[in-house]
C-alpha cells in the first residue's frame, strides 16, 4: 500500500502550492494527519502548519468532516474506503528551510508541505510533482534527489520514497536553472543554480566540487571509495545578497550571493567563492555526520516538538572543522588561504565574552532557545557550537595524533563512528533498529583512539568554558601565531549593522568603551565630535574618525535611542579584539603545514576577558 501525494504550483503570484494526499486504507477510527513543527538540521520550532490556508477532506466524492486537534494536527471522521485530503500551502519564505513560490521558481522542503498520515509513516510514499498551468512555465524543470517513478530525470511526474522520512528529506527545486553534472566514485552529482548569473563559470564550480566530494568520500571509505548515496544534488538559489545551507541525505539546499560565484575568464578565487565552496563542503560532510551518524536523540525524530541533545558541538562543530580542512586537502585552496580561514575562526571565538559563560555542550542543548533565537546580547551570553566546536575538534585531532605518534587521528574517530552507527543507518531504519550515539560513547571512542584519559579535556573544553589550549597542543606543528592587536586603532567595542541610511549598533560588547559610556544595542549613531556618521560603511567611517584619537581620549557621540536624541561621552580604549594571524614557520627544518592535517600554533592564545 502506497501513500500518494500530488503537489502543484497553483498560484504563482499568490505563492500557493496545492497539495493532496490519497490514503487507500485510512484509520477506521478516524485518520489523523500531522505536519512537522520543525525541520531536521534547523533547530527551531517553526510551526509550518500556520502556512496552511485551507484544508478539506473527501471520500467517495463527499465532503468529510475534519476536526483540528492542535496547531498542526487534524482528524478526519471515520470513512469506509479511501480518503483524500486537499489543502493549500502559502510559500513565501526565500530560505533553505521552508517553501517559496513565484513566477521565477518553486522550492519546497517536504516538512513544509506534506502532512504525514499518522500510523502509516513506514509505508512507501509517492508524489506527483505537477507543472504549473501558466504557459510561461513550460520551460521549467524539476531538480530533486528523489528516485523517479514515471518522471524522466529533471522532469515533472511521479517520484517515490521508501517512507515518510525519506519523502521529507529530499527537497525539490523547480524552474529554469543552470545545470551541470559530474561523476565522483561512480556517483552522479548535479549542481543546479536558480537565479540570474551572467557569465557564470559553471564548469569551474563542478571541477572544484568534484575534488571536495572525492576527498570526503575517501575520508570515510578509504578502501572502497563508496559513497553513501546513488545520486547527489547541490541545489543553489542565487540572490543579490544571501547565504545559507541545509543538509539532506542525498542533497543540500543552498543560498549564495551572486557576486560570490566565479565568472568565465577570471581564474582568481575571491573570498566569497571560497566561502561558497566551504558552505558546500560543510553540507556535503553532513551526508555522513548527522544524516547517518546521529546523536541518539535524533535516531527517532519527534518532529512535533524540540529534540534536545548536548552533542551539536560534535555534529556541527566537527563538520565546521572539516569543511575548510577538506578545501586544503583537496587542493582547492593553498596553505596560506587555509591559515587565514583558521585565524578568522580563532579570532571569532575569542571575540565574544559569551564563551566564558556558556559551554558548547550547553550551547548545543540550548540551540532551540538561544542559538536559534539570538538577540543583540547574544555575543555577551552564548558561544557558538559551530566555531568553538571546530576548535575543540582541531584540539582533539592534535591530541590523538600526538598521543599515537601520528598513527591515529580524528579521521579514525569519524570512520569508526561511520562503521558502527552510520553506514547502515537507513537500512536499519526500515526495521526500526537504527541507533545514534551518546556523549559517553563518543568520549569512550576518543579515549580509545588517543590512548589517554580524556575526562579532564571534556570537562574543561566541552562541558566547561575554558579556551582550548592550542598553544600547548600545537607546539610540534609548523606554524606560528602572531599577535597583531597592536595594529588596532582605538575602538568602541561594538558591532554595527545598517538600518536604512542609519548606522545602528547591533551589539555592544560587555566591559568595552561603548558599554561603559552607557550606549546600548539599537542606538543610531549620527555624529562623533560633531562629525556626521553614515551607514554606507559605518565600520570604516568610524574607524577613520576614531583613528585620529589616542587611547584614553574622550569623544562625544550623538545618538538616537528610539526617537530621542541623546549624548554620550566615550573614553576610548585600545581595541583589544582578538587579531591573531597564523603563519607557516619558515627556515631550515621547518615543517610544511600543507603536509600536515592542520597548522600548528607556537604562541599562547590569551586575551583580556
Amino acid at each position: 500500500m502506497t501513500i500518494q501525494y500530488s503537489i502543484i504550483p497553483k498560484d504563482l503570484a499568490g505563492h500557493l502550492f496545492q497539495v493532496s494526499v490519497y490514503v487507500a486504507e485510512p484509520d477506521p477510527a478516524g485518520q489523523v494527519f500531522i505536519l512537522p513543527a520543525w525541520i531536521p538540521g534547523s533547530y527551531m520550532v517553526r510551526d509550518f502548519s500556520r502556512h496552511i490556508v485551507q484544508i478539506r477532506a473527501s471520500a467517495n466524492g463527499k465532503k468529510i468532516r475534519l476536526t483540528k486537534l492542535d496547531k498542526h494536527s487534524w482528524r478526519a471522521a471515520p470513512v469506509s474506503g479511501a480518503l483524500t485530503l486537499e489543502y493549500e500551502v502559502y510559500a513565501w519564505d526565500l530560505s533553505v528551510r521552508t517553501a517559496h513560490l513565484d513566477q521565477t521558481h518553486g522550492f519546497y522542503n517536504g516538512t513544509s508541505v506534506f502532512l504525514r498520515v499518522a500510523g502509516q509513516e513506514m509505508q512507501s510514499h509517492e508524489v506527483d510533482i505537477q507543472r504549473p498551468c501558466d504557459p510561461a512555465c513550460q520551460p521549467w524543470r524539476v531538480a530533486t534527489a528523489l528516485p523517479c517513478k514515471e518522471a524522466q530525470l529533471y522532469g515533472f511526474g511521479s517520484y517515490i520514497a521508501e517512507n515518510y522520512d525519506a519523502l521529507i528529506d529530499h527537497p525539490v527545486e523547480m524552474g529554469e536553472f543552470a545545470l551541470t553534472t559530474f561523476d565522483v566514485c561512480g556517483v552522479p552529482h548535479d549542481v543546479v543554480l536558480t537565479g540570474r548569473v551572467p557569465n557564470l563559470d559553471l564548469e569551474r564550480i563542478a571541477a572544484d566540487l568534484a575534488k571536495i566530494c572525492a576527498t570526503q568520500i575517501a575520508l570515510f571509505e578509504p578502501k572502497t571509495r563508496r559513497a553513501p548515496m546513488d545520486r547527489y544534488v547541490f541545489m543553489v538559489m542565487v540572490l543579490g545578497d544571501g547565504y545559507g545551507g541545509l543538509e539532506h541525505r542525498a542533497s543540500t539546499a543552498l543560498i549564495c550571493t551572486r557576486s560570490d560565484l566565479p565568472v568565465l575568464g577570471n581564474s582568481a578565487a575571491s573570498d566569497g567563492y571560497i566561502g561558497f565552496l566551504g558552505l558546500c563542503s560543510h553540507e556535503y560532510f553532513h551526508t555522513w555526520n548527522v544524516k547517518r551518524i546521529k546523536p541518539a536523540t535524533f535516531a527517532h525524530y519527534d518532529l512535533q516538538q524540540e529534540n534536545y541533545t548536548s552533542l551539536l558541538w560534535l555534529f556541527e562543530g566537527f563538520t565546521s572543522y572539516y569543511d575548510d580542512l577538506i578545501l586544503l586537502r583537496s587542493h582547492v585552496i593553498d596553505e596560506a588561504r587555509y591559515l587565514a580561514l583558521l585565524s578568522k575562526t580563532v579570532n571569532g571565538v575569542l571575540r565574544g565574552s559569551g564563551r566564558c559563560k556558556q559551554s558548547i555542550a550547553e550551547s548545543s542543548f540550548d540551540a532551540w532557545t538561544k542559538y536559534y533565537h539570538q538577540d543583540e546580547n547574544s555575543p555577551n551570553a552564548i558561544v557558538s557550537y559551530y566555531t568553538k566546536g571546530s576548535l575543540v575538534a582541531l584540539a582533539l585531532d592534535l591530541t590523538i595524533r600526538r598521543a599515537s605518534n601520528g598513527k591515529k587521528s580524528l579521521d579514525d574517530v569519524m570512520r569508526s563512528l561511520w562503521r558502527n552507527t552510520g553506514r547502515d543507518f537507513y537500512k536499519l531504519a526500515l526495521t526500526g533498529q537504527q541507533q545514534g550515539v551518546t556523549e559517553a560513547e563518543v568520549e569512550a571512542l576518543i579515549e580509545q583512539m588517543s590512548g589517554i584519559k580524556m575526562k579532564s579535556f571534556f570537562e574543561r573544553y566541552v562541558r566547561g568554558t575554558h579556551d582550548v589550549p592550542l598553544d600547548k597542543l600545537y607546539t610540534d606543528f609548523g606554524v606560528v601565531l602572531e599577535d597583531k592587536r597592536k595594529l588596532h586603532k582605538p575602538g568602541l567595542g561594538v558591532r554595527f549593522s545598517r538600518d536604512g541610511n542609519d548606522c545602528k549598533l547591533a551589539s555592544v560588547y560587555s566591559g568595552h568603551a561603548a558599554h561603559q559610556a552607557g550606549l546600548s544595542a539599537g542606538d543610531i549613531v549620527i555624529a562623533v565630535d560633531g562629525l556626521r556618521v553614515t551607514a554606507a560603511d559605518a565600520a570604516n567611517d568610524l574607524a577613520k574618525l576614531l583613528g585620529r584619537y589616542q587611547p584614553g581620549a574622550s569623544v562625544v557621540l550623538h545618538v538616537f535611542r528610539r526617537d530621542e536624541l541623546m549624548q554620550f561621552t566615550v573614553c576610548l580604549q585600545p581595541d583589544d579584539a582578538p587579531l591573531w594571524s597564523l603563519q607557516a614557520k619558515e627556515g631550515k627544518g621547518a615543517k610544511s603545514a600543507a603536509t600536515l592535517p592542520h597548522p600548528g600554533i607556537t604562541k599562547r592564545l590569551s586575551v583580556k576577558k
